[in-house]
């Protein structure tokens, strides 16, 4: 017995580690067949596979699109996965003694998209990428030293060379609050809280057991969970309900000298009011995701003193390609026993 992988020519294109990944685990398995189509592919399924087909006992399709006739043609196939969700409604309607499964909706890149986060939280807290930026054309960085006429308290001094005006400095000891105790945030909040943050999480669409994940205090009420934080860190995923979610209103009441990082997407926050303070220096903004992408080139947040900005890569790693064909993968049975009890019914 056989499986069978199907690659669409553009899959690639997004996920670029997904189907060779899917094809090392099949291979430990036992014997596989790997389709890659060509760009120009006009041959049907049928004649693509060929005599293959009568021996397939399950196959997953990375964006092939699959037809309940085309199953027709593979009288032992069981098992099934659907990388896309867009007819496998239509499939286990049509072929109601397969298992169809398809690529779970999360849990693959939540943690490339927290470390990001993270990563981001750091380099907003102590001006990384800006200083990376500077000492390559100026000395000035390395000096800490201030006017020995007129030296003052709370200033720039003997290594310390963060900005004063917005939450700077270690993780420890911050007021860290989050939008968000699913896969990315819970990730998020844990490690916050191992640094010595004291992390509250608002979720309304969150069950009890996530908070106990996420290691954190559960905020009842959002605009509640914002008025006192040193970062703030909206990180529940963008939809209907959640567009919009973080309001004028509760942007305008963050503290002054807030730091502001976003990961997942920047449509759950007004973003003109973010943009807004951040532009008259009242908090600062650590960002992936952003209203208008790719920010043009004269965009104003672009090479600011208080942002950290990146081109949204936070969630596609080679790591997370690799997890989506493990996600799907570890839905089909590890054994064709059936599939042999299967084909030896069909040969007596």
């Amino acid at each position: 017995m056989k499986s069978l992988i199907l690659v669409a020519y553009k899959f690639d294109g997004n996920w670029p580690f997904t189907a060779d990944a899917m094809h090392k685990i099949w291979k430990e398995e036992g014997e596989t067949i790997f389709i890659r189509f060509t760009k120009d592919e006009k041959r049907s399924l049928l004649e693509i596979v060929g005599d293959d087909a009568k021996d397939i006992f399950r196959l997953v399709s990375f964006n092939v699109l699959i037809t309940v006739e085309d199953l027709i043609h593979f009288p032992v196939l069981e098992e099934l996965g659907i990388h896309e969700k867009t007819n496998a409604s239509q499939i286990k309607e049509g072929a109601g003694h397969l298992y169809v499964y398809t690529q779970p909706s999360e849990g693959f890149w939540a943690e490339s998209v927290s470390e990001f986060g993270i990563a981001l939280t750091l380099c907003g807290l102590r001006r990384i990428p800006q200083l990376h930026q500077a000492i390559q054309t100026s000395l000035k960085p390395w000096n800490y030293s201030q006017d020995p006429e007129n030296i003052l308290p709370n200033q720039r001094g003997a290594q310390y060379g963060d900005d004063p005006m917005f939450t700077s400095g270690t993780v420890s000891g911050k007021k860290i609050r989050i939008l968000g105790a699913g896969n990315i945030a819970s990730r998020y909040a844990q490690c916050m809280t191992l640094l010595g943050a004291e992390v509250k999480v608002y979720d309304p669409f969150a069950n009890e057991p996530c908070f106990t994940l996420a290691g954190a205090k559960k905020v009842w009420h959002l605009d509640e969970l914002m008025k006192d934080a040193d970062i703030f860190v909206p990180m529940v995923p963008l939809m209907e309900a959640t567009q919009g979610m973080v309001t004028e209103n509760m942007i305008d009441s963050l503290p002054k000298g807030c730091l502001v990082v976003m990961v997942t997407r920047a449509g759950i926050c007004h973003m003109p009011s973010i943009r807004r303070r951040v532009l008259n220096d009242e908090i600062s903004l650590a960002a992936d995701v952003f209203d208008k992408e790719p920010l043009p080139l004269d965009d104003p947040l672009l090479g600011r003193h208080n942002v950290v900005h990146t081109p949204h890569n936070a969630g596609r790693t080679e790591y997370s390609n690799q997890r989506v064909a493990e996600k799907l993968a570890e839905q089909f049975r590890k054994t064709s026993n059936t599939s042999i009890s299967k084909q030896l019914a069909l040969t007596n």
